[in-house]
């Protein structure tokens, strides 16, 4: 069935109730109402998203609801059907992929409801959609920049990358991949391989490249994530192997907590607060104002031993 045969049932079978509940008088009746789609609620990232926006939404007084997209391009596109049939205001999404939430996301703006884009974009819509998150590609570019200047004398790289089709993993990867060719032969990614932003799949992608490797030697782990490079690690200490240095991104309290005292080398920090609170404040101001939704770009910032006290979330390392 067509997503708009499918928008239109749920908006028949939704009606009566849409009505009845805005005659109950519940507390938040009139308030502001919008749904937050987010990616993945396993993930600590989106974890603390979420903790943003229930803070953010309590200082607007605007009711937000999260819905965890299970990694799952249906079941986002569900939800967001369903956000519209019940008559929500806006929509902030993180979408899985940014090809498969693009049908959905034109359902949206067929609707005249303000949507924004939280960490993660959709691409070929019919218009450009106000995203707010941080410059992956310049994380990208951050994280290679790092492993040349931790090996001025050249590196053998292992990337672990996001999942396939995410915004920030082909945005991480192209600004690795660009940074390292452009220093020279001397640095070479002799595996590259997705783990989907996973702690065990990034054990099982670090433990069957050094198997495949051999006695060959290998410097520094490039990990999309701060998840996947906890599991890498992991596999290193399995395997007795010591001295490859590596670096995540996310600067999650677990990592932070590793990079202060040593056992991880960096991260990259990408401002979950920021991001929650940004895309939140640009769609009640529209809602409220009309003001124009433009969506931001926020720089992310290299985390290490020297400055990792300065951390957005270093007041969480326990």
């Amino acid at each position: 069935m067509r997503l708009s045969k499918r928008l239109s049932a749920a908006l028949l079978m939704t009606g009566a109730m849409v009505t009845i509940a805005a005659c109950t008088g519940k507390p938040g009746t009139g308030s502001i109402q919008i749904v937050a789609s987010l990616h993945d609620m396993t993930e600590p990232f989106f974890v603390a998203v979420r903790r943003e926006l229930d803070a953010e939404a309590a200082r607007l007084h605007v009711t937000v609801s999260v819905e965890d997209g299970q990694s799952n391009s249906a079941k986002q596109t569900a939800d967001i059907e369903a956000a519209i049939a019940g008559g929500t205001q806006g929509i902030i999404l993180a979408p899985n992929d940014v090809n498969a939430l693009a049908p959905a996301v034109e359902e949206v703006l067929k609707a005249g409801v303000p949507i924004v884009t939280l960490d993660r974009r959709v691409d070929h819509t019919s218009v450009n959609v106000a995203h707010v998150g941080a410059d992956n590609v310049a994380g990208g570019r951050i994280m290679a920049q790092w492993a040349i200047d931790a090996f001025p004398n050249g590196a053998r790289i292992l990337l672990i990358t996001g999942q396939s089709g995410s915004s920030p993993a082909i945005d991480r990867t192209r600004g690795i991949k660009e940074t390292l060719a452009a220093a020279g032969s001397k640095y070479q990614i002799v595996a590259e391989q997705s783990a989907t932003w996973k702690r065990e799949q990034g054990l099982t992608v670090t433990q069957n490249v050094l198997t495949s490797l051999g006695g060959q030697s290998l410097q520094a782990i490039v990990s999309e994530s701060d998840e996947m490079a906890l599991g890498a690690l992991e596999a290193l200490r399995s395997s007795g192997v010591s001295g490859v240095k590596v670096i995540g991104f996310d600067a999650t309290p677990e990592v932070l907590k590793l990079v202060r005292s040593g056992d991880m080398a960096a991260t990259v920090e990408q401002s979950p607060r920021r991001q929650a609170q940004t895309a939140l404040r640009q769609l009640v101001a529209h809602l409220r104002d009309k003001t124009p939704i433009t969506g931001a770009s926020i720089a992310p910032v290299l985390i290490t031993q020297a400055n990792v006290d300065q951390a957005e979330r270093s007041g969480e390392v326990r």
